[in-house]
């Protein structure tokens, strides 16, 4: 059987060599249509819903501001599933949905329950829905450098040192 097959190569490279040719066009234009991105994001859909609660303990803020919002988002189409974690004047809700479900509509769903739930919620607690972000999202880098000519105060040029300082307690903090 492999000996015919390499007889009709030898005797039809004309066509062989052809066929060739086409498969690697093909896989060409399958290629740049392909959308696959160098590092897919394979985390699931899911929003934030962060709460400040600012001078309530996290039993406080699970009580008051956690559970009434989690019980708001209760029954939303395509839930998958609620997390929440209550901290220290923090209360962070995470309602993540099935597989494509499209971020847009997912948001404005939570920002309807939302609305709804500001009235059992305390006086001054705004929740407030987290950026469309997930763990493989947007990554920034930076560096710290003076200006041109830029001195500090005592009239001498920043040192390294003095830029991992500025990036310690002021960058860092904001």
């Amino acid at each position: 059987m492999l000996e015919r097959i390499l007889r009709f190569a030898i005797h039809q490279r004309w066509l062989v060599l052809l066929m060739v040719l086409g498969m690697a066009a093909l896989g060409v234009y399958n290629y740049q249509r392909l959308p696959i991105d160098a590092v897919p994001d394979i985390t699931n859909v899911q929003v934030q819903i962060n709460t400040e609660a600012a001078g309530y303990s996290p039993l406080e803020a699970e009580q008051r501001v956690t559970f009434p919002i989690e019980t708001a988002m209760a029954g939303l189409p395509n839930l998958e599933e609620t997390r929440s974690i209550s901290r220290y004047g923090l209360s962070q809700v995470t309602v993540i949905f099935e597989d494509g479900t499209d971020i847009y509509f997912a948001r404005q769903l939570i920002n309807e329950r939302i609305q709804e739930a500001r009235g059992q919620l305390p006086p001054g607690v705004e929740p407030e829905m987290g950026p469309i972000a997930t763990g493989l999202g947007e990554i920034f880098m930076w560096t710290i450098e003076p200006r041109d000519g830029a001195l500090k105060p005592d009239g001498t040029e920043y040192t390294s040192t003095d830029l991992r300082t500025i990036q310690d307690w002021i960058v860092r903090p904001t």
